[in-house]
């Protein structure tokens, strides 16, 4: 599955607890153009141990595996959040962004 949303918390690097390999998670909100009253949450995970380089607020496009990712919460209520388990996850930059910037290279 693919994804576009905006990076709604700095990536982490954490460990997994059996493999011991280190990879990067962050929440990621996705929505439609306009307003949108009911934007989906994601959890990535990018099973990379390379800081991706993402910081919140960027627009992103993620893709991978969607899973639904049942716990108990603090509270010892069920609870779940949608996973993604990425294999890329790239900031996009707007073509307004990237015309803008090559036209201050060459002034």
């Amino acid at each position: 599955m693919q994804a576009f949303g905006n990076v709604a918390t700095a990536p982490e690097r954490k460990v997994g607890k059996v493999s011991g390999k280190g990879y990067y998670e962050f929440r990621m909100c996705e929505s439609q153009r306009g307003k949108d009253d009911a934007p989906t949450w994601y959890t990535v995970r990018i099973m990379k141990d390379e800081d991706p380089s993402l910081t919140k607020g960027d627009f992103v496009k993620v893709t991978g595996k969607l899973k639904a990712d049942f716990y108990l919460s603090r509270e010892g209520k069920p609870t779940g959040t949608l996973l993604i388990i990425a294999f890329e996850a790239t900031k996009v930059v707007k073509q307004l962004a990237v015309a803008e910037a090559e036209e201050s290279t060459s002034a």
